[in-house]
């Protein structure tokens, strides 16, 4: 089985993450290719061939949020479609919503080819913040796809609604963990890129404020210069700088450390679709603290998994942490859990489930 899979580069970022994931993993039963239509050297390693497109498109940006996709990327979709049409591929996975919305196009030069639809954030996210320009191209892209896979119970409900062949399935774990955290240090770990509106790193800064004084929060992630700028302020506007460890972008074995050495991990995001990072976190033995959204929810139910406060309500987030923080018990009961819920994210797990759709 041929599959190509589509993204707009290969940059670091959760989408690509997961989509790296798979495809290494898909490669040792189908033969998978990575396309991206921007030459962007790839953050992640690759276990099968990376295709730039013909004719790239320029910009380097992250994603593509703005309006009239198929002008924008004209050049791109035509070469994409005659990749596809002379590779012979069986099927094609559309990672989010601009390649999604290349899927009438394709399916018009393929027809014979199974297109995917990857859905990795939540539905209100997509159609009214980034896809919002380009909303009418998005929906007959769900339209046309064979099927869409969707990555929360909340998100199947709403895309099912513009195509009835939508499925359920999770990202795969993202991390494997050498050692399990050591939950007695008095750091809280934070990953994620700095994008401060997105993230909730302003709730995060305005939390740290109640943090006993020998606790830190130790951030992993970088974000672009004027999210920075914004970054430095908060720190100094909240006098927060004794609180934080800023490291920067991790990959790899200084990743594997950031979650090690610490006791719990928090998320404080205002939207989210499945997080990569809360799923990492808790293949290493982390008890969670995450503010609401359908995807930290779906991670952790109803404090099943770990303690979910109320979306961008700083005061329960810090009573939550401050419960963790005060009991290492507790700490530990909700590690034990958060190792029991991350079985549902094997790789194994989730590549079967794939396989049935391919």
């Amino acid at each position: 089985m041929k599959i190509l899979i589509v993204l707009e580069n290969v940059v670091m970022d959760g989408v690509k993450r997961a989509a790296t994931v798979l495809g290494n993993a898909l490669t040792d039963q189908t033969d998978v290719t990575f396309y991206s239509l921007e030459n962007v050297p790839p953050y992640y390693e690759l276990k099968a061939k990376l295709v730039v497109a013909k004719r790239p498109a320029s910009g380097q940006v992250l994603n593509f949020f703005g309006k009239k996709p198929y002008e924008t990327y004209q050049n791109q979709i035509d070469d994409l479609c005659t990749y596809i049409k002379e590779g012979n591929f069986q099927t094609v996975i559309l990672a989010a919503g601009l390649t999604t919305s290349f899927a009438p196009l394709i399916k018009r030069a393929a027809p014979k080819t199974h297109v995917i639809g990857w859905m990795h954030n939540n539905f209100q996210t997509y159609m009214s913040r980034y896809y919002q320009f380009m909303q009418t191209e998005f929906v007959n892209g769900l339209k046309a796809c064979d099927t869409v896979v969707t990555l929360t119970t909340s998100d199947f409900k709403n895309y099912r609604q513009f195509n009835k062949h939508t499925v359920k399935i999770y990202n795969p774990l993202t991390l494997i963990p050498d050692k399990k955290a050591d939950l007695s240090a008095h750091t809280i770990a934070f990953t994620a890129r700095i994008a401060i509106e997105h993230k909730g790193i302003d709730y995060l800064l305005e939390a740290a404020q109640y943090l006993p004084d020998d606790w830190k929060i130790a951030m992993a992630g970088k974000g672009q210069p004027e999210e920075m700028a914004s970054f430095e302020k908060l720190i100094q506007k909240f006098d927060v700088a004794d609180k934080i460890i800023y490291r920067g972008a991790l990959k790899d074995e200084a990743l594997q450390e950031h979650y090690e050495k610490a006791s719990i991990f928090v998320s404080t995001s205002r939207w989210e679709g499945m997080p990569l990072v809360i799923g990492e976190a808790m293949g290493f033995g982390l008890p969670i603290v995450a503010m609401a959204n359908t995807g930290s929810a779906e991670f952790l139910g109803a404090n099943k998994y770990g303690l979910l406060t109320k979306s961008q309500d700083v005061s329960e987030f810090v009573q939550a942490l401050s419960k963790l923080i005060d009991s290492e018990p507790l700490r530990r009961l909700y590690a034990k859990r958060s190792l029991e819920r991350i079985q549902d994210f094997q790789v194994d797990t989730v590549v079967k489930q794939w396989l049935a759709i391919l």
